[in-house]
């Protein structure tokens, strides 16, 4: 545990390491002690790797998923226009999907769900933006990939009632996946199932 007793710089890097997700005190103490005693050159290294990702790294303007370039691989990748979008809440959910090997078409990252409670209406998600691309893309389609939760389930009823004017086949992914669980911690066995199994909703 950091006391008085470290000195003020460890104290703050302690602190800023536990604000990671699933990082407590003690592994933060850990990680901290670590790099103290790390070569200078790999502290270096990692403090600009860390700058370069805050100032290299934004949104694709056409699925919204990370990238530093114009267009992230996916979207750039003409062997991607299968007619097939898959929608997903993150990048995270993107990058789990990806690692199933399981689907070959592209993505559209919604950059979060519905929650009213917080705050969190249509407008503060990329829910226009994905109408505009059925409107301007050959999708034939959409594959429903939010999340078994109470928000991921709300989202997917909110964009069935938005897309039923569109003629594009919707589905959304299958069992496989436990209520109340998330894409990004799913084996590659349950996605690929979910995907495999996934079921018409209009």
């Amino acid at each position: 545990m950091v006391t008085k007793a470290h000195p003020p710089v460890l104290r703050e890097l302690v602190q800023r390491l536990a604000k990671l997700p699933g990082i407590g005190e003690k592994s933060a103490t850990r990680m901290a002690m670590f790099l103290l005693k790390a070569p200078e050159e790999y502290v270096q290294s990692l403090a600009e790797n860390l700058v370069r990702l805050k100032k290299d790294i934004h949104t694709c303007p056409v699925c919204f998923h990370f990238t530093d370039g114009a267009l992230c691989s996916i979207c750039a990748d003409p062997t991607r226009q299968t007619g097939e979008l898959c929608v997903v809440e993150t990048s995270a959910d993107l990058l789990a999907i990806e690692e199933s090997g399981a689907f070959k078409g592209r993505y559209h990252v919604l950059q979060g769900t519905l929650a009213p409670l917080d705050g969190i209406g249509p407008d503060d998600l990329r829910i226009g933006e994905l109408l505009t691309r059925l409107e301007r893309e050959a999708v034939q389609e959409v594959i429903l990939a939010t999340n078994p939760t109470g928000e991921g389930e709300a989202t997917a009823n909110y964009l069935i009632k938005l897309m039923e004017k569109y003629p594009v086949r919707l589905t959304r992914i299958a069992s496989g996946i436990p209520m109340g669980g998330d894409v990004k911690y799913a084996d590659k066995v349950t996605l690929e199932r979910a995907l495999q199994g996934r079921r018409h909703v209009q």
